[in-house]
């Protein structure tokens, strides 16, 4: 059974025929070789190793994570860049990844990530595996309720591995993985971090902290985030309302055996922020979500019988949030936009919350010896349920969802380095609510919508292959095909009302039909040696994409405005066949040896273009993006200058505007110094210092409703330290 593995072997030239010999003493050559660590990825495969030690430990900074042999797609974030790089969001954690962007609704706050293009219902969201049970999809200035601060590590899974979390993993599936319920003992008994770091851009303040502790069979874990900023500066200026504050934590616990483990926690999150720009910027606005979480994981390994492992995740979720600002008059554009003119008095505006249960059992089989090679596979079984209530001037009337689906992973090694994988997926969701039949052009024109309770019914079915074959030099290739259905959400469905924060009028088409997904990608990737890269070229053809389409049209806070009003822009659930295409490459090389490092440079570029069959493009698309630079590290040093260069967008949908490119320079300098915990108290320390737009660009994101309003961070300035003991 083969493990997927990063292989952070940025030192290790031996057979890579990349470097001259005579520029690398021996002794250096075997010093490095000898530093190889590996990481288990847990959220590729459900072909999975034992848990331990070495899924959530530690590796050199600055290297360049490569999945090699991963049959999908796979970007890491190491725990090591998220010590350095505090993101307080996830879309901060991946913006500037190949092939990945975030939504920046309100910067800090409310970013999630954005895969090859897609967002929302096409991105699933989880931590330890299972939905992270807040209302991120519904809107862009819902905040997603995990914080990267605690996490270990974080996955980024795109091609036919989606399938085993369920058609709302169309786009890709984002996995924070953390320790929160245990799966070892720690070594020493006892292993934690803290840390903690300064921003000038916004007066950002944060503070993380993790503990692992176990003994005699029973392992515990407790973690705590806090975070606050300031409304943060941009060029010439601060982006007034986008103060924001976060905290919450962790505590969990485990029985572990020889054989498996069973383990619970709870987690809690809650935040309060502000939305920046134009009208929610006037009225003050800002959301105060707040979560409860319970997670269970348990894990047995038979001595014997047709299954080596068997495992299950279920976890249940609490979410509410409140929309709080000024509340929203009527008002002439053509006078001063102060807050006496547009808005009320101050209070609650829209309520939002959310109870989201979900559970998955694998059960993975012993390999199997066949005449053309060894067969290892898994099968599974996923349901869920979840209810969805908004009050106030929300635009989504109570819903339930339910889902209930089996899949089957098996993979073939037929020797030679040549493997096989088969995925296939089969589901059964409802959706029951209030669906609403506007008028075709979705103007008044003196006639009342009409409502009626409504159940839809889909069985979406998925299907997957894909082949991997080692090369020579340490190169890996892979080509999957897929095709995937995916049911509409309860949004798509039965949305049909002003939401103020994000400040649309959404109106849902209860008659959607299925969408479907025909994806064809290629990938070269090399984990080892002084080049290490990672390389995706794809396309997938949709029949039935669903999109949120801009009418043209503005409201106020109800139907009857809608073509005379001027605050919301109307937007309508729609369906039409789309073409996505892109590519996402990085890579780094590693030149000259210093000291027990490297020197070396490191590029990167994405893009993806997605167009209609008419010929018009589709909403909110990132932009082409290329990144380059410099690194060292050394001795206990990383050091590192880069700047990612976005191009001007000019693939645009109707109404849409034109997107300036930018240019993000960026640097860092870290230390990280080995201590004697006798003594100290800590066993490592790292300190640090990190620039992002250090030109002070005027940066704005294409893919983002709030582009036109509010620019990203300027030049900001990161003190970092943490110490792991």
């Amino acid at each position: 059974m083969r493990r997927s593995r990063i292989w952070l072997a940025g030192t290790m030239l031996s057979g890579a025929g990349l470097t001259s010999g005579a520029m690398i003493a021996p002794a250096a050559a075997q010093q490095a070789e000898a530093t190889l660590s590996e990481l288990s990825v847990t959220s590729a495969s459900p072909i999975l190793p034992a848990p331990g030690p070495s899924a959530v430990g530690g590796f050199p900074t600055g290297v360049l994570p490569v999945v090699g042999d991963s049959l999908s797609p796979v970007t890491v974030v190491t725990r090591s860049e998220i010590q350095r790089n505090q993101p307080r969001t996830l879309g901060d954690a991946l913006s500037d990844r190949p092939g990945i962007s975030s939504s920046t609704y309100a910067p800090g706050a409310a970013s999630r990530p954005i895969i090859r293009g897609l967002d929302n219902a096409r991105v699933r969201i989880q931590e330890n595996g299972i939905v992270n049970g807040g209302v991120s999809d519904l809107g862009e200035d819902h905040a997603v309720p995990v914080n990267p601060l605690t996490a270990d590590r974080i996955e980024v899974i795109r091609g036919p591995a989606t399938l085993r979390y369920g058609s709302g993993a169309i786009g890709g599936v984002v996995s924070s993985e953390n320790n929160q319920v245990p799966t070892f003992i720690p070594a020493r008994g006892v292993s934690g971090q803290v840390t903690t770091g300064y921003s000038s851009v916004d007066n950002g303040r944060l503070g993380a902290a993790s503990v692992d502790d176990g003994a005699n069979g029973i392992a515990v874990h407790a973690d705590g985030f806090k975070t606050a900023t300031d409304s943060y500066a941009i060029p010439g200026g601060i982006q007034r309302n986008s103060a924001t504050e976060t905290q919450g934590g962790s505590i969990g616990i485990s029985a572990i055996g020889d054989r498996g483990f069973l383990g619970v926690s709870f987690s809690h999150y809650e935040a309060m922020y502000q939305i920046p720009g134009g009208e929610s910027e006037e009225t003050r606005s800002r959301l105060n979500p707040n979560q409860d979480r319970v997670l269970a994981r348990g894990e047995y390994r038979p001595l014997q019988g047709p299954f080596e492992v068997l495992r299950f995740w279920a976890g249940g979720s609490v979410y509410r949030h409140e929309e709080i600002g000024l509340a929203h008059h009527d008002h002439d554009h053509e006078h001063d936009h102060d807050h006496a003119e547009v808005a009320g008095p101050e209070g609650v505006q829209a309520i939002f919350k959310n109870r989201e249960v979900e559970a998955r059992f694998e059960a993975q089989h012993v390999p199997v010896v066949t005449a053309l090679g060894t067969l290892t596979g898994a099968v599974g079984l996923q349901t869920s349920r979840r209810v969805l209530n908004s009050q106030l001037e929300s635009f989504l009337p109570p819903t339930e969802s339910r889902s209930l689906a089996g899949y089957l992973f098996e993979e073939l090694a037929v020797g030679g380095g040549l493997r096989f994988q088969a995925a296939g997926r089969i589901g059964n969701d409802r959706l029951n609510s209030t669906a609403t039949l506007f008028p075709a052009d979705y103007l008044p024109g003196g006639i009342d919508p009409t409502s009626f309770a409504l159940t839809r019914r889909f069985a979406p079915k998925s299907l997957s292959f894909g082949a991997l074959q080692d090369l020579p030099y340490g190169f890996v290739a892979s080509v999957n095909g897929s095709y995937v259905e995916r049911a509409p959400t309860s949004y798509e469905l039965f949305s049909q009302g002003p939401h103020h924060a994000s400040s649309t009028f959404e109106i849902g088409d209860p008659t959607l039909k299925l969408e479907r997904a025909r994806t064809v990608e290629l990938s070269l990737r090399r984990a080892e040696g002084p080049l290490r890269l990672d390389a995706t070229g794809y396309v997938t053809r949709y029949t039935g994409f669903i999109y949120r389409r801009d009418t043209g049209n503005r409201c106020d806070d109800d139907f009857a405005s809608c073509g005379s009003g001027d605050e919301l822009r109307q937007i309508v659930y729609s369906q039409a066949n789309t073409t996505f295409y892109g590519a996402e490459i990085g890579a780094q090389l590693d030149i000259l040896p210093v000291g027990d490092g490297w020197a070396g440079i490191e590029a990167q570029y994405d893009f993806v273009r997605a167009q209609f069959d008419d010929g018009s493009y589709v909403p909110r698309i990132p932009p082409h993006r290329l990144g380059g630079g410099a690194f060292l590290r050394a001795n206990g040093w990383f050091g590192r200058v880069n700047l990612l260069h976005a191009f001007d967008h000019t693939e645009i949908a109707p109404f849409e505007t034109l997107t300036r490119g930018w240019n993000d320079l960026r640097a860092e300098l870290a230390y990280t110094r080995s201590l004697d915990p006798v003594i100290y108290g800590a066993s490592e320390v790292t300190v640090g210092l990190q620039g992002r737009n250090l030109l002070d660009d005027d940066i704005r994101n294409s893919a983002s409703f709030k582009k036109d309003e509010i620019l990203l961070p300027g030049r900001n300035v990161r003190l970092f330290l943490t110490a792991r003991f």
